[in-house]
């Protein structure tokens, strides 16, 4: 599932999962499910995804299968697709939004040397259609750097967005980011680098790769000290692309000594590099060649950093995250892979394990590109593979989901304490400021039940301490929530007992495995709130939808949530009873859009859409999120996009305005 870090940046990325769901994306990252299975929708969504945490320094994916298999899918089904014809935008960072001095398009990739040729042979067409051979045909090759891209005009620096607005982080000159350039500052475009050496020796050891380390130079608040300290030494500077080293010759000379010109290169600087930019030197080529929204055409990456090794399998740790998924860590003999000294890989699920023959004592094929996570290309020699049967961190019965091996013990299992607590307030959803950071404070304080938290007042979130005593970074040991925060928090906590909420939505809270919101208001169709924890696995099997192995799992997991659910239940909330069929039949309330999947975009002008979705749940409807084959009206409100009713349309679903909707109900 997503890291902390990579949900921040999507958060501010303002990319949202209307199409795919974590889980699947990893499948599709780990080729689990096929790329040209996937709909346009959801192959443009994997793609925004893999963007923004690549951008922000949490990738995924390696640059190469971005390129080379999900983006040359799209190329190949969309070639004018619109994600196809902008520069990728960098991470979101705080700050103003301005136009950049001049546009910073992206560059053209190329992996194999074949491709270069291929880019070279353009170059040569170009160059003859316009009068100029191969003795004046120039190209000039600079090492391509690994950084944080940016431009500056010498007074402000600017990320480069979207590649036409940048957010201007011109605080990271003032606190003394140096500008390369022989003594003066030199302006245009650019990256922001520290030294492959320093980065080693000083930063490893607290940032994962030096992308997190370069986005946290630009951070809005005062920089760790660390961090200031890499600036202080000019370890960590802004390299304009204009005064790096360069190799310039004919054409027919690079391609004679292409390894050894491109070995040579790869090597003139002691910053992190992922491969060689080449571009023609010629003006008139270069104006008769252009752009696209996307590159310039007289411009090329080349990117060759794959390396590998055959390693003995120490031991298979046994993991459970946050979100129960019980995960398989191979610990390997210590190897190093571009710059770096690998010693764990994951082997992504239980199933690959068992399949492949993944234990002690096993030799594997591991790969690495660049920065990204090491990976397992395959199994030289297989052995005997230990899968858990109960949880390593509670020692509950583990369950089978798929590939996946689940801890179903949500509200006890140390590993999910803190994930089960975020889950119900997100859940709930009437409620602000119980996020990640504000469960983890008050899980290092002792609070590991949503209970004690309710139970809670003013004084007792004042009292908490936050921080370590730290003599580099001078950090103090400070109180988590002021008075006034202190006070919110007790004030949401009380609203959102008096605030409505539906009975599915409160049963969902508690994470039962199997109970989402959508099987958990499918249950209440046919039981009430409190008599489904005395229901047999037959009954549950009954109800469309559920499955004998499902119906186990639920029985299980409400036996386990009992008590604490009963205990939040007598605070009394103020829970909106959802309408047995029995009594939707009764009363004439099943309606035309009774048991059709619904899903309403836009705003609104008759109601909040959530009031909207309630009503639609009550008169008998399947609402949902994100538009699927399965969904039978897409209602649309206002300021809504027509690629996204063109895609509805694309998939049969019958796309109706606000105003049809209310009609089809009978309120207009």
């Amino acid at each position: 599932m997503f890291t902390k870090e990579q949900k921040s940046l999507l958060n501010k990325s303002r990319i949202k999962l209307e199409f795919l769901t974590e889980e699947k994306v990893f499948k599709i990252a780990e080729r689990a499910i096929n790329v040209d299975s996937l709909s346009d929708d959801q192959l443009v969504e994997f793609l925004e995804i893999a963007n923004a945490t690549y951008r922000g320094g949490y990738q995924f994916i390696t640059d190469e299968d971005y390129d080379s298999i999900y983006l040359a899918e799209l190329k190949k089904r969309r070639p004018k697709h619109p994600f196809l014809q902008v520069v990728e935008p960098e991470a979101v960072f705080t700050g103003k939004k301005v136009e950049l001095p001049v546009e910073m398009l992206s560059t053209e990739k190329a992996y194999s040397r074949k491709e270069v040729e291929r880019w070279i042979k353009r170059l040569r067409k170009a160059a003859k259609d316009i009068g100029i051979y191969d003795k004046k045909l120039s190209i000039l090759i600079t090492p391509k750097l690994d950084g944080f891209a940016a431009y500056y005009d010498g007074k402000h620096l600017y990320t480069r967005g979207n590649g036409k607005r940048g957010t201007d982080v011109t605080r990271a000159i003032e606190r003394g980011l140096a500008v390369c350039g022989d003594g003066k500052r030199v302006r245009g475009a650019g990256e922001i680098v520290v030294e492959t050496e320093y980065f080693k020796k000083y930063l490893s050891k607290y940032f994962d790769n030096s992308r997190n380390f370069q986005a946290a130079i630009l951070a809005e608040k005062k920089a760790d000290a660390r961090v200031q300290r890499a600036i202080d030494k000019k370890a960590a500077i802004f390299m304009p692309f204009s005064q790096l080293p360069t190799w310039r010759g004919e054409v027919s000379t690079l391609i004679e000594n292409f390894e050894n010109v491109v070995a040579k290169v790869w090597a003139y600087v002691d910053y992190d590099v992922d491969g060689v930019v080449l571009e023609a030197t010629n003006k008139s080529l270069k104006k008769y060649l252009g752009a696209t929204r996307h590159h310039h055409r007289w411009q090329i990456a080349f990117k060759e950093n794959i390396e590998n090794a055959e390693v003995k399998i120490l031991n298979v740790v046994h993991q459970t995250s946050r979100s129960g998924r019980v995960n398989p860590v191979v610990e390997i003999e210590p190897t190093r892979l571009s710059g770096a000294t690998i010693r764990k890989v994951t082997a992504h699920n239980y199933k690959i394990v068992e399949k492949e023959g993944i234990g002690t004592g096993a030799i594997i094929e591991l790969v690495r590109s660049g920065l990204v996570i090491p990976k397992i290309e395959n199994v030289k020699k297989p052995s005997k593979p230990s899968i858990p049967r109960i949880c390593p961190s509670c020692q509950s019965k583990l369950i089978w989901d798929g590939d996946y091996l689940i801890c179903p013990n949500t509200l006890e299992c140390p590993a999910q304490i803190e994930n089960t607590m975020e889950h119900f307030f997100k859940t709930l959803g009437n409620i602000d400021g119980f996020g990640e950071k504000t469960i983890n404070k008050l899980f290092i304080n002792g609070v590991t039940t949503v209970l004690q938290i309710y139970r809670m007042g003013v004084e007792d979130f004042q009292k908490m301490k936050c921080g370590k005593e730290d003599a580099e970074t001078n950090s103090k040991n400070v109180n988590c929530f002021g008075p006034k925060q202190s006070k919110n928090m007790v004030d949401e906590l009380r609203r959102s007992k008096i605030d409505p909420i539906e009975d599915w939505r409160f049963l969902a809270a508690f994470g039962v495995f199997r109970m989402g919101g959508g099987n958990c208001e499918k249950l209440l169709r046919h039981y009430r709130l409190l008599d489904v924890f005395d229901l047999e696995e037959s009954k549950i099997a009954e109800v469309e939808g559920f499955a004998e192995v499902t119906a186990k799992a639920i029985v299980s997991g409400l036996k386990k949530i009992r008590r604490q659910f009963m205990n939040l239940y007598e605070l009394e909330f103020d829970l909106q009873i959802t309408l047995l069929f029995s009594e939707l039949k009764e009363a004439g309330i099943i309606s035309e859009i009774s048991g059709k999947q619904v899903v309403f975009t836009g705003s609104m002008t008759s109601g909040k859409r959530a009031e909207m979705e309630a009503e639609a749940r009550k008169l008998g409807a399947k609402v949902s999120s994100s538009v699927s084959k399965k969904t039978d009206y897409l209602v649309t409100g206002e300021n809504v996009g027509e690629t996204k009713i063109s895609a509805a349309k694309s998939k049969g679903v019958k796309v109706i305005s606000e105003n049809q909707y209310l009609r089809l109900i009978g309120k207009e």
